[in-house]
């Protein structure tokens, strides 16, 4: 089997794994923050970073959500790391936020966070400032979902197949899992360009 051939098929199966009941919670919890006039704080490293600024557009046009990710300002995110360090600069961005019982944190992120190997710990650390302030978390991670899973209120963990595809899958899983979520009838406040224009399927 080529590499190619098995990343397709690790991506089908995937694609069956997801427990449809978990993605229905997490849209419940996203109505739930619009109704209640919570931001939604997309987090992510890497990948994640790219994803967060992608679906803070999203989840702002389509679902109608007050979205931000602290990753979307270079100037004031560098600022951070320089004067307080990487650890922290998430954390600290969001209480400039003024982040509360109100809002929500999504975490995109490969492994979590794991505080017993020192990974991500910005991440984690802004975890931890949700769970104190009793903001919601949700997540969709990879490998055994590290402590986002372990204290989300809901965490997608995309099943590891291959030790060699782990990164790719998780963050290609990532896109869409939050794509579905955000064109779902339950969230869709707009209708997208496209579907919008494009011709009735039978």
């Amino acid at each position: 089997m080529t590499y190619t051939q098995r990343f397709l098929q690790e991506a089908c199966a995937i694609a069956g794994s997801i427990p449809e009941a978990q993605i229905h919670r997490m849209l419940q919890m996203l109505v739930e923050v619009r109704e209640r006039g919570g931001r939604l704080f997309f987090l992510g490293v890497g990948g994640g970073a790219g994803h967060a600024g992608h679906a803070v557009n999203d989840f702002r046009k389509i679902a109608g959500i007050e979205a931000y990710s602290p990753s979307d300002n270079v100037s004031e995110l560098t600022a951070r790391i320089n004067d307080d360090g990487w650890d922290s600069c998430y954390a600290n961005w969001l209480r400039g936020s003024r982040l509360c019982e109100k809002d929500m944190l999504f975490v995109f992120s490969v492994g979590g966070g794991s505080i017993a190997n020192n990974i991500s710990m910005n991440l984690v650390n802004s975890v931890r400032l949700a769970e104190e302030v009793g903001a919601r978390i949700l997540g969709i991670v990879g490998r055994d979902g590290g402590y986002t899973a372990q204290v989300a209120d809901e965490a997608i963990v995309i099943p590891t197949l291959s030790a060699d595809t782990v990164t790719a899958l998780v963050e290609a899983f990532q896109a869409v899992i939050w794509h579905l979520l955000v064109s779902h009838p339950m969230l869709r406040a707009r209708e997208m360009k496209w579907e919008s224009t494009a011709p009735a399927v039978a």
